[in-house]
């Protein structure tokens, strides 16, 4: 008989351990696919619609993004914001459709035909009108197809068969309807004055197209003798001396602009004038004459000593134009803050110059043309050749510089780092714009409402409106409504309420060939245009039928009706600002869909669209409806690269969305958006997406133990959640605290708050507490114990919770979770709503079990050392001593405090002791063979303890 002593058993196959098929490597990229496929076959959209008709409605109206070019990660950040949001809308049991929409016309489409044609040597002027706008509608079209792909991708679900397309002739036939609203009511007029305009792109921009840039310009001092001046005789002789950083603007100045109240000096120069300049601004105005000899100054005087005066142009000597006196005005607007305290006014060239001289009688003469050069008429400067963006033109030694040099008017002029300064471009072409007075179509903000408006006839025919209303104005409307509606976060208010207070009127028309034109016809004697109903219902029925490019090919006699004669009007063709297309978009969407007066939830878009759409929306709705189209606006932030800079080819920082999906899968970057902070700009790079990555693999990580733990289980081994012991019923008070947190934060649209919520609730009440502790219990007990019973149970109740927590950012994973468990065809997780959670009194339960977890991690630190000294290395090989204070002993004696901690044994001591909460020691009892822990009644290292024993028979 051999002496060999047996090997203990082993009894891994008596424990009960987790069985699932979920894997733990995502494969994100691979899986998305087939699930969207899914989402498509089960028809799952189309079935929410059905499954939530008649409850309550939540609308989120997108806002249509360009469709000219593959999406950024901008883009993926704005739409996977809004179908977060579209998904907990659903999942609180609402009906919350999404319909998606592209803007369809503008300069990002034109131009982009238009590069096309440049690449290969074509005019695009010298193309039909109706063959460039088809190029147009087609590349439209193509984008449109692309981005839908890209944006389904994303796993934002919505109605991507039935769009909304600003180019769709309905659309088209309502975007004019609105306008013609505008037009009836008299809140429209034709007027000349300085707009934004691209010399490039030959049209007038929006603020919403234009970014500003740091450039170098050449900045002019000018010297303009006065000949005049009834109050001050001794000032006929002296110059007085502008500066101004568009020296382009010189010939067509008009007057001069003082300050009435700012004080001026003289000083003689070396050529023995005198040159005005303000006190304030001797000193600056003596460095920019660098190299030359010091000025003393003498004889001050106040501005309004310069009432009535009248100085003469430069170029004074070519006759006509140049020869006419340039009057001094008082401006409010002339400061000391640069300069010299003297404004040169060219009303063609800004707001402020056109105002004050149009209250002075002084009229522009449209002396640039729209690309940028002088008419050929004008007489100066000689090189007409160049446009006046064109940096030859205005250089220190270019044209206008050395015209005025010779005849000793230019005093400095410099070109250098030092006149750095912010400057407009076109967002679009990127080339530098211009203020230019052109005749141009405007919805006037300060017009009064409620009576139509006659236009009386102005200079070059063009309209201007009467004051003949007695209603409140578009501001007053618009910043009423600004102040009835969300704003999240809040202090977006006082940006979009800044803008619009302080907006001039609304400049609608370009020119341009793709888009909806502004359908009038005005009357050639007059200047008004006509407003028939009868008239306006023909050209709306023309739209419906054939679109916008109906206005281009029609037959205006036709349209006009036997009442007017074709010959007496003229046909405008000028196009719509897009912006007030896709300001329109609420009608034809919404309102056409839902029911007329219906309004959005939710406005949602980045910062920059305070003045854009959400302007442009304001603005048409208020003028139209005379309240907002929405109820709430939402404003994110921007996508910037890991260090916080704007991404950019050139930098080859560009993250982009579609390649970080077919790595990583767009369940990341989903986590990405709803983790960020996203009412700020936000970072994303490499470390970044790694950092969101492993919060993933932590929540799947999650839903894997669930699935595994709840194999095989019933509803037949349910407990009632009055009948589990403390641990379980705590952790649902957790979990319903957690509902209540995760509720607020998605009607408060913080996602950021929501995922750190739920991530939180997972790692460290559930995965490093919870679970932690129960692990024994669910691997060791009988299936039929109480207490095991009891942690399915929660672990089930936990499983319906959490899986319907993350569908709305993690949509694709919560479906393969869902599918996981029940796998069934036509079943998806997003058509479940949120869930109902048992209600129970355990604010006490819970405060006193904050207590135990407290004790629980004292001694965790406790064992900590010896575990790193190696004398213990699991913390079931530790006994502990707890030395408590009597009031928290009372409460954590009679738990099981060493299943709770996960060790040996637990002891209670002296809480004088002066050792700590916890003082731990390495156990002398041994090791069950099955659960592992060391209990005094386990005999040997391997043999059974009674709880085992009892298990497997």
């Amino acid at each position: 008989m051999s002496d060999a002593k047996e090997s203990p058993r082993d009894w891994r196959d008596t424990v009960f351990l987790p069985k699932t098929e979920f894997p733990m490597k995502a494969g994100l990229s691979e899986k998305e696919p087939a699930i969207l496929a899914r989402w498509e076959k089960i028809g799952l959209y189309q079935r929410l619609r059905s499954e939530r008709a008649g409850r309550t409605r939540f609308l989120l109206h997108d806002g249509p993004p360009y469709a000219n070019g593959d999406i950024h990660m901008g883009h993926a950040m704005n739409k996977v914001l809004k179908d977060i949001i579209v998904r907990s809308q659903t999942l609180m049991g609402k009906d919350a459709p999404y319909v998606p929409g592209w803007d369809c016309h503008g300069l990002p489409i034109e131009w982009k035909i238009e590069e096309a044609y440049r690449a290969k040597k074509l005019n695009k002027d010298e193309v039909p009108p109706a063959e460039f706008r088809a190029e147009c509608r087609a590349y439209a079209a193509n984008w449109v197809g692309v981005q839908r792909e890209q944006f389904k991708r994303l796993g934002v679900l919505g109605d991507w068969e039935d769009p909304y397309l600003t180019m769709n002739f309905d659309s088209e036939a309502i975007i004019a309807g609105e306008l013609l609203k505008f037009a009836m009511e008299g809140q429209l007029y034709r007027g000349a004055k300085p707009v934004m305009w691209s010399p490039v792109e030959k049209t007038a921009l929006a603020e919403a197209e234009v970014e500003y840039e740091d450039v170098v310009s050449t900045q002019i001092d000018v010297a303009f003798e006065i000949v005049e001046a009834p109050n001050a005789p001794g000032l006929v002789g002296a110059h007085a001396v502008i500066w101004t950083t568009t020296p382009w603007t010189i010939p067509v100045n008009q007057a001069l602009a003082y300050g009435p109240d700012i004080t001026y000096v003289m000083a003689p120069d070396e050529e023995g004038r005198m040159v005005i300049v303000a006190e304030q601004l001797f000193t600056e105005f003596q460095r920019r004459r660098a190299g030359k000899n010091g000025l003393q100054a003498f004889g001050q005087f106040k501005g309004s000593d310069l009432a009535g005066a009248v100085a003469r142009h430069p170029m004074h000597h070519l006759g006509g134009f140049f020869a006419k006196p340039r009057p001094f005005l008082p401006g409010d607007f002339v400061t000391t803050d640069a300069g010299t305290g003297l404004v040169h006014m060219a009303p063609d060239h800004g707001e402020d110059d056109f105002l004050l001289c149009k209250a002075h009688g002084i009229d522009p003469v449209f002396a640039v043309e729209g690309d940028g050069r002088y008419r050929d008429d004008w007489l100066w400067p000689e090189d007409k050749s160049l446009s006046v963006i064109n940096k030859k033109l205005v250089a220190p030694d270019g044209p206008i510089c050395n015209d005025l040099r010779d005849v000793g008017a230019l005093l400095s002029a410099r070109n250098d780092e030092s006149t750095r300064h912010s400057y407009p471009h076109s967002w679009r072409s990127k080339a530098p714009i211009i203020f230019r007075c052109t005749p141009q179509w405007f919805i006037p903000m300060d017009k009064p409402a409620g009576n139509v408006a006659v236009d009386v006839p102005a200079p070059m025919g063009m309209g201007v409106p009467m004051q003949t209303g007695n209603g409140p104005t578009l501001r007053d409307l618009a910043l009423d409504a600004i102040a009835r509606t969300r704003w999240v976060p809040e202090k977006s208010r006082n940006r979009i309420h800044a803008m619009v207070e302080g907006r001039p009127d609304w400049v609608i028309s370009r020119q341009r060939a793709w888009g909806v034109p502004i359908a009038l016809y005005v009357n050639r004697q007059t200047g008004d245009y006509l407003r028939d109903p009868e008239v306006n219902a023909r050209i709306l029925a023309a739209f419906r039928a054939g679109g916008a490019d109906a206005w281009f090919a029609a037959d205006h006699q036709a349209l006009l009706g036997e009442k007017y004669d074709l010959a007496d009007y003229e046909v405008i063709n000028d196009i719509l600002d897009v912006w007030f297309d896709s300001g329109s978009t609420h009608v034809f969407t919404v309102e056409a869909r839902y029911g007329e007066g219906v309004r959005a939830d939710l406005y949602l878009e980045g910062s920059d669209q305070h003045r854009g759409w959400f302007q442009s929306s304001l603005l048409e709705s208020c003028g139209t409806r005379g309240r907002a189209p929405y109820e709430a606006v939402l404003t994110h932030g921007f996508a910037l690269d890991s260090q916080g800079k704007k991404m950019s080819k050139s930098l080859k920082n560009v993250v982009d969305p579609l390649k970080v999906i077919d790595e990583s899968g767009a369940d990341i970057l989903r986590l990405w958006v709803a983790q960020t902070d996203y009412f700020e700009d936000v970072r994303i790079g490499k470390e970044v997406l790694a950092g969101t990555s492993d919060a993933y693999r932590k929540l799947r990580n999650t839903f894997r133990y669930l699935l595994g733990a709840l194999d095989g289980f019933t509803d037949a081994e349910k407990l009632p959640v009055a009948r589990m012991p403390e641990l379980d019923r705590y952790i649902v008070h957790k979990l319903a605290a957690l509902d209540t947190e995760l509720r607020a934060a998605a009607e408060a649209f913080e996602f950021n708050r929501y995922s750190r919520a739920l991530t939180d609730f997972a790692n460290e009440d559930l995965s490093a507490f919870y679970f932690d502790i129960r692990k024994d219990c669910l691997y060791c007990d009988a299936p039929a114990d109480p207490k095991r019973r009891a942690y399915r149970t929660v672990l089930d109740l936990l499983f319906h919770a959490l899986v319907r927590y993350a569908a709305p950012i993690l949509s694709f994973t919560a479906e393969e979770v869902w599918q996981a468990r029940y796998p069934d065809e036509d079943s998806s997780v997003h058509l479940l709503e949120w869930p109902e959670l048992p209600h129970l009194a355990t604010d006490l339960l819970a405060a006193e079990w904050e207590t135990v977890r407290r004790v629980r991690e004292a001694v965790t630190e406790a064992i900590e050392p010896h575990r790193r000294a190696k004398a213990i290395r699991s913390s079931l090989e530790a006994e502990v001593t707890l030395h408590l204070e009597p009031e928290i002993a009372v409460r954590v004696q009679p738990l099981d405090m060493q299943e709770i901690c996960i060790t040996s044994t637990v002891h209670y001591g002296d809480p004088a002791n002066g050792e700590g909460l916890a003082t731990v020691r390495p156990t002398g009892n041994h090791k069950c063979g099955r659960c592992w822990r060391h209990l005094p009644e386990v005999a040997e290292d391997g043999a059974l303890c009674d709880r085992c024993a009892g298990v497997v028979g």
